[in-house]
């Protein structure tokens, strides 16, 4: 069915397109069927147990208004975000960008969103039906970012299953410093000085860049193996690999998605699995369309895996789809279990 109307639907532009997907969700008009609930898929992760390792990319419900519509149509687990202390409106439209014949996207969004205070009283009114993250990230504006994800990490340490910190988006100017190792080791301290005055368990995750060199990716895994980080996600949009695109918005400013950083989040994932073993648990993203797509991520090392363009293109059907194609994945290769598939790539 998406496929019949994903024409008209992409006669819209991405942003207005997005909206009304925003809108049928709140409205329940997007009730596909669940996939059947597999042992072959439940996944162990932070203490939890979910139905699924699929889930929703941040980016997706910026201001946490549907994440219970999105288990609803299969999804294991949703990350809302990234949010900031105040709301923001964002970079000038147009923003968003398709690539059809890549299958990609570009955006340079900027963190629009309603801000902390009205996300926060949206999350405790509308309680979460399932495993829930919540992204959080720096005003463009600010003139302390750490005490940004402070102010945010204090408003959703109750809130959600873990907390994502946002330092790899390339539309917020510098934000990528945090990648930097003394800045990386700053902003982790005062987190986890943060996180113990509150006696909070939430597990923190720390979303990284798909640009990183090999020396950013020893460096990066160093920091949050001496402050036993818990998640990793790899990986947030490329600025990078245009070289191969064929749509002329190649050419426009912002962070990559899709198809062509399938390939690129894989090298990352198996690199910074190599590193890190099961002593820190990966989230992989990027150009996840697929049963394949998402299991050649788990067998580099991720145990969840995270999509967003994949349902642009796809449509809202794809947690069904990608799910039932795991299913038949794990049988032809005789796995009981998807967690036996983690890291066994050669």
């Amino acid at each position: 069915m998406f496929n019949f109307f994903r024409p008209f639907i992409f006669k819209f532009s991405p942003e207005v397109a997005h909206s009304l997907a925003i809108k049928a969700l709140k409205l329940n008009n997007l009730n596909f069927k669940k996939p059947i609930n597999s042992k072959l898929l439940e996944t162990e992760f932070c203490g939890k147990k979910l139905s699924s390792p699929i889930g929703v990319a941040a980016g997706f419900d910026k201001n946490a208004e549907v994440y219970n519509p999105l288990f609803n149509l299969g999804f294991g687990f949703v990350e809302v975000g990234t949010i900031t202390p105040n709301p923001q409106y964002g970079n000038p439209k147009p923003r968003v960008f398709r690539l059809e014949e890549d299958e990609a996207l570009i955006n340079r969004l900027g963190f629009n969103n309603s801000g902390s205070d009205e996300i926060s009283l949206r999350i405790k009114t509308e309680v979460k039906k399932g495993f829930l993250g919540i992204n959080i990230g720096p005003n463009k504006d600010s003139q302390n970012r750490i005490e940004d994800y402070l102010i945010c990490f204090r408003k959703f340490h109750m809130l959600g299953d873990y907390i994502t910190i946002n330092i790899s988006s390339p539309n917020t100017e510098n934000l990528r410093d945090f990648h930097e190792e003394k800045e990386l080791n700053s902003l982790i301290k005062k987190l986890k000085e943060e996180k113990e005055k509150h006696n909070s368990k939430i597990p923190i995750a720390i979303k990284v860049s798909p640009d990183l060199n090999e020396y950013q990716i020893a460096s990066v895994a160093e920091v949050l193996l001496e402050n036993e980080i818990e998640i990793i996600i790899i990986s947030n949009t490329s600025d990078k690999n245009r070289d191969d695109l064929n749509n002329i918005n190649k050419l426009e400013k912002g962070g990559l998605s899709g198809k062509p950083i399938q390939e690129i989040s894989n090298k990352i994932i198996l690199k910074f699995y190599k590193i890190l073993g099961n002593k820190i648990k990966i989230i992989g993203v990027g150009g996840v369309n697929s049963g394949q797509a998402a299991f050649e991520k788990i067998i580099c090392g991720a145990t969840l895996v995270q999509l967003y363009t994949g349902m642009v293109y796809n449509g809202p059907s794809i947690a069904s789809k990608i799910s039932s194609e795991l299913i038949d994945i794990l049988k032809n290769k005789g796995f009981k279990n998807i967690s036996e598939a983690i890291g066994t790539k050669n």
